[in-house]
């Protein structure tokens, strides 16, 4: 085995090294709260959901299960989506 060879997987080592701890991803937070006032101070500029844990679905305003069930709280659209939250189709208009 050469120098070149060992130096030049060493140096494929360092870069896959570098692009794994520069690829770490951060994600933005999901701040639930009680009561829909509440999210709506958190997030002024976005819209709040009703994020039901169990089913892994969010609703928005106008669906019939917003604000509904023991397993859920209000948190701003965003975070919900960022969460890999997904929309619910049931109740739409």
């Amino acid at each position: 085995m050469s120098c070149s060879g060992f130096g030049g997987r060493l140096g494929l080592v360092t870069l896959a090294a570098a692009i794994l701890v520069g690829a770490e991803v951060s994600a933005t937070p999901l701040t639930p709260f009680r009561y829909e006032a509440q999210a709506q101070r958190h997030c002024p500029r976005d819209r709040v959901v009703w994020l039901d844990f169990r089913k892994g679905v969010y609703y928005a305003r106008g669906q019939r299960r917003y604000g509904q069930g023991f397993d859920g709280s209000f948190v701003c659209l965003g975070e919900a989506r960022d969460s890999s939250y997904r929309r619910s189709l049931l109740g739409l208009r």
